[in-house]
């Protein structure tokens, strides 16, 4: 197969279309179709059940239909909060840092009224991994998919839950999330290993004691990404203030603690929620089943530590097996990336009933690798197995991509990404004004249940490991190597591949994607190194644009939310000095 690139440079797209089988029963090729039809229940030693569905169901086709719409208010609202005994102004939902958990079964409508209650500052929330079919209006993007929410203003985002495992929600205004605009996502269903405790989510994250707009302002804006001094487990940390004359420093903060009782079975659900780090996760003694990556079930495999990417999620089955004491819990710093002041000391507690419970453990790290990058692909085997399509011809190669560093932004095609908040994508598709500002950085696909491939390569030479996102899709990952791709010798894996929404492109390295043209919207692909993605390093696939205006239920409202925001904007205190998103 013979690839095509328009410029060479630090990283490439290429993409390829396939057609789909003709009359093919499903958009996936050759789905083992394990549905269970009779009903059972969903217990400690039947997880895989789920009523009349279960883990064998193919999600991609069937959603279970509940009628139960999930209501749920948050505010953004800044306030003060030392989350590891440093003090500073920090931006949360409700309040709270981690923001409140938003929680749904497989097959509800949730119905979210999101307020913004900032004095100088738009927002705006993106469900990460929820692929929004059909409803790209809600996804959460400005200048992509919606205007900002001006302050005083509310916004009602609605979906249907057709996925199912556990995320988070987080702003994509500008570098907000970082100032702690996030917060958990879990949509109940299926698993593919037995547990007995659900213990919910565990968000793994760095943490700065200065805002990320000061960090931007002094340093990110100028191409030096910053080391910062902490990172949080569930919200929380401790940091050393010894000797400290800053007054903010406190020195009160305190460790993630949970509670294992012997022979029990407990489920975890991870999220790494960093600006720009990789995170390998264990707790001291135990080895553990990972069961799912990113909202897909996968056949579960056993170890000792996970390494996980910015935005990558993982669900894993820890059992109580060992002796009654206290063990670390590890958000282990992966300094190869960048560093982090505090990198040896992200921890929490582990305790036993029965162990002390005012005691630290004394158990020691395990030897693990100081890596970026993802978990082996080969051990992520998506449980309901699917096809992708093959390769069609040369004929069907539609563009090539190519992405630059510089000191100060990442282009492609020596554009970097710059939105107008006020003028989004599907503003102007729903206006029927569908020439997209060079900037926007668009790239149109208007096949119709297709798949389409793309070839990321990093040619730079600077060796820095981009976890790549998009929005709106499950991607395949066919591919994922260190080196140059040569069509002529990389082995695809076609058959079952990982399917996720976050995979790491390695640095000087390639990844192979392929995704299936189901889904009309405007979704956005970025680095999710706020760093990054502030410094443009973002495109988007206008995916279906002739049928994209009719799948927005409220024109009026999106019409009103841009209002509102331009009104805002024309005498705001703040101007966009970013991406945008």
């Amino acid at each position: 197969m013979k690839y095509t690139l328009l410029t060479c440079v630090p990283v490439l797209f290429t993409q390829i279309t396939a057609h789909i089988v003709p009359g093919e029963h499903s958009a996936y090729l050759n789905p083992i179709d394990r549905r269970q039809t009779a009903s059972c229940e969903n217990t400690a030693t039947s997880r895989d059940c789920w009523g009349n569905y279960s883990i064998n169901t193919n999600y991609y086709d069937v959603t279970p239909d509940t009628g139960v719409i999930r209501e749920y208010w948050l505010t953004a609202v800044n306030t003060t909060l030392a989350p590891d005994g440093y003090e500073r102004q920090v931006l949360t939902w409700n309040g709270t840092y981690p923001g409140p958990l938003i929680e749904a079964d497989w097959g509800d409508t949730l119905l979210v009224h999101v307020t913004n209650g900032l004095e100088n500052n738009g927002t705006s929330i993106h469900w990460h991994g929820i692929r929004q079919g059909n409803t790209s209006e809600s996804d959460g993007v400005p200048g992509v998919t919606q205007c900002p929410i001006s302050p005083g203003n509310t916004m009602t985002y609605k979906f249907r839950c057709t996925q199912y495992g556990h995320s988070w929600y987080h702003s994509h205004f500008t570098l907000q999330y970082a100032d702690g605009l996030l917060g958990p996502l879990i949509i109940h269903g299926p698993t593919t290993a037995n547990w007995d405790v659900d213990l919910g989510t565990l968000l793994l994250s760095d943490w700065s004691h200065t805002s990320a707009f000061i960090l931007w302002d002094n340093s990110a804006s100028k191409g030096a990404p910053p080391q910062l001094e902490n990172g949080l487990i569930n919200g929380t940390n401790t940091y050393n203030c010894t000797g400290s004359t800053d007054s903010a420093c406190l020195g009160n903060g305190t460790r993630f603690e949970t509670t294992f009782t012997s022979g029990t079975k407990y489920l975890i659900r991870l999220v790494n929620t960093a600006i720009d780090g990789y995170i390998r996760f264990a707790i001291d003694g135990h080895s553990f089943s990972v069961i799912s990556n990113d909202f897909v079930a996968i056949e579960p495999y056993t170890t000792d530590n996970l390494l996980i990417g910015i935005g990558q999620r993982y669900e894993i089955v820890v059992e109580a097996d060992q002796d009654v004491d206290n063990y670390w819990l590890r958000a282990i710093w992966q300094t190869t990336c960048i560093g982090n002041d505090n990198a040896d000391n992200i921890l929490g507690i582990v305790r036993y009933d029965g162990a002390s419970t005012t005691s630290d453990p004394t158990t020691t790290v395990g030897n693990f690798n100081n890596s970026c990058g993802d978990e082996l692909l080969s051990d992520l085997v998506p449980y309901l197995n699917l096809t992708v399509g093959a390769f069609a011809t040369e004929e069907e190669l539609d563009l090539a991509f190519s992405i630059a560093n510089s000191l100060f932004t990442w282009t492609i095609n020596t554009t970097s990404l710059l939105l107008d908040w006020a003028d989004p994508t599907e503003l102007r598709i729903l206006n029927n004004d569908p020439i997209f500002p060079t900037d926007y950085n668009v790239h149109e696909i208007t096949v119709v249940d297709q798949w389409v491939y793309w070839v990321i390569q990093d040619t730079s030479g600077i060796g820095i490991t981009h976890p790549i996102h998009l929005h709106g899709h499950d991607f395949f990952v066919l591919a994922q190597e260190t080196g140059s791709f040569d069509a002529s010798t990389t082995t695809l894996n076609l058959d079952n591949p990982p399917r996720r929404d976050v995979a790491s492109l390695p640095g000087n390295g390639f990844l192979v994607l392929a995704f299936y043209t189901d889904n009309p919207g405007s979704w956005l692909m970025h680095c999710h190194i706020s760093w990054h993605q502030s410094q443009g390093l973002a495109l988007q696939f206008v995916e279906r644009e002739s049928e994209i205006a009719a799948t927005i239920t409220d024109p009026d409202t999106f019409n009103s939310t841009c209002k509102a925001w331009s009104s805002f904007y024309a005498t705001g205190k703040y101007i966009e000095d970013d991406s945008g998103i």
